[in-house]
């Protein structure tokens, strides 16, 4: 045996999980999200029989079962595919986090509404400071928050069509 194709025992143990990890998230896609997928056939029949399981043990070796499938085809473009899948959450929880930073720092600071203006083509100033001032009143006045949250969701839609606009 020759010291290059040596792999160790623990690392073979944990190239299998990674692999039942990469078959366990693939039980958990939709159909029409494992339709869009370039994954082998069997590989694909194996995964749609798994989600038809409800004994948890009978998950556990159908998971296992689809790692061994992976191990007989290139795992790294299927996992790459589950990657991008994932990636636009990401993405998208980035972006609500950013519309609650521009709020709040519209809500406190008034040049912030020229500073979104600027940097997000589209917003309507006029529109943001109306809003900002309703919002304003209403807490003053220890009111529901409608236009505070108004608000958010314009902030959020400027910024989901600019980062539609511009990847």
């Amino acid at each position: 045996m020759e010291d290059d194709d040596f792999i160790s025992k623990t690392r073979r143990k944990r190239q299998m999980t990674e692999l039942q990890v990469a078959g366990a998230a693939l039980v958990k896609l939709s159909r029409e999200q494992l339709d869009r997928l370039d994954i082998p056939e069997r590989l694909r029949e194996a995964v749609l029989e798994c989600k038809g399981f409800t004994k948890h043990e009978a998950i556990r070796r159908q998971i296992q079962y689809i790692g061994r499938l992976m191990r007989d085809y290139d795992a790294g473009p299927i996992v790459a595919q589950l990657s991008a899948i994932e990636a636009p959450s990401k993405r998208q929880t980035a972006l609500l986090h950013a519309a609650e930073r521009w709020r709040t720092e519209m809500m406190s600071d008034p040049d912030a509404v020229l500073r979104f203006a600027h940097e997000v083509p589209g917003a309507d100033p006029r529109r943001l400071r109306q809003l900002i001032d309703a919002a304003r009143k209403e807490k003053a006045l220890d009111r529901a928050p409608k236009n505070f949250r108004e608000l958010f969701h314009m902030v959020n839609a400027l910024l989901q069509d600019h980062a539609r606009r511009h990847p």
